[in-house]
């Protein structure tokens, strides 16, 4: 991979150029840094519900996409944004690296998923129901914390959070798991959970957890990321998001990513 010190230049008017510093620019590219094997969201034949919305910002911009690959891990923002490979990351919640967000463009929750035969009919991780029956949960995720809480870790089977994406899928292997009865119930992200479910060995029940304790949040909106001081080019990707909000609706509806709105209820499909 060869570092480049080009900024990403958008064209603007010169009055509005003047004084703005270093900004990401370029007359023809949008360079974008996702995942290449990290659906739903990204992947390298760029079928991810990301490099479809990366598509429309780049429509509503008049350019073309270039991406840089590099693997959702440790690192993934220094690595990438942060020393400039690319101009513009998709799918971001929240980081402790430093970068901005834009203005958010969907909000999701995590979900329970157990079998549409298994009898289960819970609607929230506290229900009886859950007692005693194999839990499957991404460890460091909020849903681990309730897990925990509830006195229900003796029954956990944990996946791995961090993970090179080219070799393993945790997440998607707690959906299958579920399937196929190693586990009786997983708690994962809305957005993959309803993805992987369709390649479960049985049908599965997706519930979005909307009624839990407040005191740990299962629901964040996401955004995308753009470089600490480059507020201009943030204000153009804003403008685009804004643009393409109901094309991008659309995206997520195709998706079947559960939906909030802003009073945390879930959106009809």
């Amino acid at each position: 991979m060869v570092l480049t010190s080009l900024c990403l230049l958008l064209p603007m008017p010169s009055t509005a150029a003047e004084g703005i510093g270093r900004q990401a620019l370029t007359s023809s590219v949008l360079r974008v840094c996702a995942d290449p094997e990290n659906l739903p969201f990204s992947n390298k034949a760029r079928q991810g519900l990301e490099n479809r919305i990366v598509d429309l910002i780049a429509a509503k911009l008049g350019l073309e996409v270039r991406y840089t690959w590099f693997p959702q891990s440790v690192g993934f923002v220094r690595n990438t944004l942060r020393l400039r490979e690319c101009d513009l990351i998709s799918g971001i919640t929240t980081t402790s690296e430093r970068v901005q967000n834009t203005n958010p463009y969907y909000h999701s929750v995590y979900t329970m998923v157990y079998r549409k035969d298994s009898g289960i009919d819970a609607t929230r991780m506290s229900d009886a129901q859950l007692k005693g029956l194999k839990i499957g949960v991404v460890a460091g995720t909020p849903p681990a914390s309730i897990v925990a809480q509830l006195g229900l870790l003796g029954n956990v089977k944990p996946y791995h959070l961090v993970a090179d994406t080219r070799r393993e899928k945790p997440a998607r292997q707690a959906i299958l798991d579920v399937g196929k009865g190693a586990t009786d119930v997983a708690f994962i992200w809305g957005p993959i959970a309803a993805y992987y479910a369709r390649e479960a060995a049985n049908e599965l029940v997706l519930v979005p957890l909307v009624n839990e304790d407040k005191r740990v949040r299962l629901s964040f909106r996401v955004s995308m990321a753009v470089r600490y001081n480059e507020t201009d080019w943030k204000r153009t990707i804003n403008r685009a998001l804004k643009e393409s909000k109901a094309e991008i609706h659309d995206v997520l509806l195709a998706f079947e990513v559960p939906l909030l709105n802003d009073r945390g209820e879930i959106m009809a499909q």
